[in-house]
Order: structure tokens, then C-alpha cells, then sequence
């Protein structure tokens, strides 16, 4: 078996790997003898069909498997001594292809773009600001105060009280289009909070000012983009008959208020508040943090990039900002979107990054471990409600999606190694400060 090199242009990379006839025909007898004692054949005993009668029946299925076992021998033989990495997988085709007859050596070229060699990073000249944010009493007063909101009830108002935005009205409704009933359209007893904007538009607007005894057939149209194709942008008309009409009252801010949240009073229910107002701002200034980090990263670092790499990456940004400008269409039939040189100037910054993480990682010897894995797909399984058991077995069958699980962990985990080694100054903040500074990672 010979391996030839015929390019070496920057990372470009170009083989020709030869396996001889000879070899091909020695790689499909040690299949055979390999198989031998599992075959039974008519007329001979199981384990005893002499190799010529397998190498005549089985031989022509077992060439193309000897030809491929050859052929990933040799490329694996090739990266161990080379120490190269392919960027992506190699591309390989046979020369000759259809016009190769059996007792021919087989001739392949293989092509790709090695990783390139990546600079020491030298984590100590990295400079960081970190920035805290206390949780303030006005802030745990205003959490208090959207607790107390969610935790509402509803009294009668007096006996004929009109109904007012906000307030909640007890309805029986029926809805037909072109005068039939429709499917779904129906609620008994149905507690409908008036803004709450839970039914579609225009209908809540029209119980206000409703009583309780009211009969009011309430006139709308359902959106174009209605998730019911058969009732999209239909006119419809819904009767409804008004049983009560309730004001709101907000729940009182004290002990009980703090036990309906599961603490055990006021003062234990504004500790919990101001630990998960600080845990939120943390989140916030480490995503600030990591901005900080790669930016100075991108600058640090310099090495020849991938080209391909670098192409699709661009191709997948223009793909997914297309389709931000563009919510509307949810298909992939909207033709070819042509990367632009913001794109690709983005797109290198990602792979540069995105590379140098991973030798950093690699040599630090970062992993993902187990435990870590199943807590990502528990959370991400929780999008999908019912559905639960099913997504963990789309996972574990789906080497993709783990790898997509499994690169933000790893890559925040390499993120908190640098950062270990970095030099990081603390910053106190206030909350509109910490929230200017998460704006401005939009910018790029």
C-alpha cells in the first residue's frame, strides 16, 4: 500500500493512496478464513466449505468491504504518522471509478484541509472586568410586588358592574364560521382575565363593559397564520353569555404571600428573592465576562484558517439571519442566500475562536462528563412537554444532536479554564449598567 502526496499548499492537502491487487486479494482471504467457521454451505459441514467455493460465492460481496477496509487503514495509518488533523471529513473518490475491473489496483485520491498549528495561548496577559451587581431592596420590593400580581385573586364586583380591562369575566362561549359550530369553539364557566390577550385579537375588547347576564355575540377574525389551517383568517362569531364579573385584588405582600411561595415567612421569602436576583445578574456578567474574554482572544491569537470551514460557517450565519429578517417563512425554499463579506468576516472570528478553544480544552484536558450531559438533555428536554421519554431516546440515537448538547458545555467550561488563569478584576455595578452592557453584545 503506498500513499503519495501530491499537494501541500498552506492547509491544503492531496494524496493518492494505492492498494495493490494483491493486497486487495490478501485483505478478502483473511476475510474469508475470518468467516469460515460460522458458514454452513449444502453438502459440506458448518465450518468446513473449503475457501475456493467461499472465495466463488462470497468473494465479489466481500471486495468492496476489503476495498474500504484497505483504504481507511491507509488514511488512518497516514494521520497517525503525519500527526495531522483534517479540518473536516477528507474528501476521497477512486480513479477510474466505474471503468475498475477486479485485479486491478485500486487508486484513490484523498484530499482535505489539515487543521492548522495553533499558538500557545498565554492566559496570564489576558485582563478581565468583572462585573457584580448587589441585589438592591427596591428590586427585591418590585420581585415582591410581581409575586403578589401573579398571585391575584378575583371578588364580585357589585350586582350591575360593568366589566373594566383587567377585570375577570366568567363567560359560556360557542363559535361558529358560516353559521356551523366549529371544533374547539366551545367553553362552559371559562375565567377570561380581559387583556390578558389569551383569546384571539379584538375579542377580549368587546366584553368590556359587559355585565353578568349579558348576552353579547363577540365578531372577530382569525389571523392568516392561525395555527388551525381550516379556521385561519376566517370570520367568525362567537356567542357568549356573561355569568359574573370580577375585579382583581392583589394578594397582600406578608407571611402568607411568602408561604404560598414556599417559604416560611416574609423575611425568608426576600432572602430567596435577592439570591436569585444576584444568581440572574451573575448569569448576565459572565455572559459580559466571556464577550470580554473573546474579544481579547480574537486579537492575542493569529493563525491560517480553513477556508472551507470558514465558507460554511458563513453560510450557516447568512442562513440563520435571513431567516431572522424573514419569520415568515419556516421551509428552507427560499433559494440560494449568498454570504456576504460581514458574514465571512464574522464566520472567521467563530472558527479562530471556536478552534482555539478546543486546543486549549484538548490540552488542558477538558471533558464533558456524563452527569453533565444528562442534566443538558434534561433541560432541553423540558421544551418538549409529554414528549420527554421520546427526546431521550432521539438523543442517545442521534450523534449530532449530542455533539450539539455537548459543545456549549464544553466550550464553557474551557471559557472558566482561561479565565482561571487570567487576570480578573471585579467591578460593582448597578443593575441599568450590567443591562446596558448585556445590550451591547447584540452589536456583534
Amino acid at each position: 500500500m503506498q500513499v503519495t502526496e501530491t499537494l501541500k499548499d498552506g492547509l491544503k492537502r492531496g494524496y493518492t493512496i494505492t492498494v495493490t491487487a494483491a493486497e486487495l486479494d490478501a485483505k478478502v482471504q483473511e476475510k474469508l478464513v475470518e468467516a469460515q467457521p460460522d458458514v454452513e454451505i449444502k453438502g459440506f459441514r458448518k465450518g468446513k466449505v473449503p475457501l475456493a467455493i467461499l472465495k466463488k460465492q462470497f468473494g465479489q460481496r466481500l471486495l468492496g468491504d476489503a476495498m474500504q477496509d484497505a483504504i481507511d487503514g491507509a488514511m488512518k495509518d497516514h494521520f497517525e504518522k503525519s500527526g495531522e488533523r483534517p479540518a473536516l471529513q477528507p474528501e476521497v473518490k477512486m480513479s477510474g471509478g466505474e471503468d475498475w475491473q477486479e485485479g486491478q489496483d485500486v487508486v484513490v485520491e484523498m484530499s482535505y484541509e489539515a487543521l492548522p498549528e495553533i499558538p500557545e495561548l498565554d492566559a496570564s496577559k489576558v485582563k478581565l472586568e468583572k462585573l457584580v451587581v448587589k441585589a438592591a431592596e427596591a428590586d427585591v420590593d418590585e420581585a415582591l410586588k410581581n409575586l403578589a400580581e401573579n398571585a391575584k385573586s378575583f371578588e364580585d364586583r357589585k350586582k350591575g358592574s360593568k366589566a373594566k380591562d383587567g377585570d375577570q369575566v366568567v363567560i359560556d362561549f360557542e363559535g361558529f364560521v358560516d353559521g356551523e359550530a366549529f371544533e374547539g369553539g366551545k367553553g362552559e364557566g371559562y375565567p377570561l382575565v380581559l387583556g390578558s390577550n389569551s383569546f384571539i385579537p379584538g375579542f377580549e375588547d368587546q366584553l368590556v363593559g359587559a355585565k353578568a347576564e349579558d348576552e353579547i355575540e363577540v365578531k372577530v377574525a382569525f389571523p392568516e397564520n392561525y395555527g388551525a389551517a381550516h379556521l385561519a383568517g376566517k370570520d367568525a362569531v362567537f356567542k357568549c353569555k356573561v355569568h359574573a364579573v370580577k375585579a382583581p385584588k392583589a394578594a397582600e405582600v406578608d407571611d402568607e404571600l411568602a408561604k404560598k411561595f414556599g417559604a416560611e415567612d416574609l423575611a425568608a421569602l426576600k432572602t430567596q428573592i435577592s439570591g436569585r436576583l444576584e444568581a440572574e445578574f451573575g448569569g448576565a456578567a459572565r455572559a459580559v465576562l466571556k464577550r470580554g474574554l473573546l474579544d481579547q482572544l480574537d486579537a492575542l491569537v493569529s493563525f491560517e484558517l480553513p477556508s472551507k470551514l470558514v465558507e460554511a460557517e458563513a453560510s450557516q450565519i447568512a442562513h440563520q439571519l435571513w431567516h431572522e429578517e424573514h419569520p415568515e417563512e419556516h421551509g428552507h425554499n427560499h433559494g440560494q442566500i449568498e454570504a456576504t463579506d460581514e458574514h465571512r468576516k464574522l464566520a472567521e472570528r467563530r472558527v479562530r475562536l471556536g478552534l482555539l478553544l478546543a486546543e486549549v480544552g484538548r490540552k488542558a484536558e477538558v471533558t464533558v462528563t456524563d452527569a453533565e450531559m444528562t442534566q443538558a438533555v434534561i433541560q432541553t428536554a423540558r421544551q418538549y412537554p409529554g414528549q420527554e421519554r421520546a427526546y431521550f431516546e432521539f438523543v442517545q440515537k442521534n450523534p449530532q444532536i449530542q455533539q450539539q448538547l455537548r459543545a456549549p458545555i464544553f466550550e464553557d467550561k474551557v471559557v472558566d479554564h482561561i479565565t482561571g488563569l487570567a487576570e480578573v478584576t471585579e467591578k460593582e455595578v448597578s443593575k441599568d449598567d450590567l443591562q446596558k452592557a448585556v445590550e451591547a453584545l447584540d452589536e456583534l
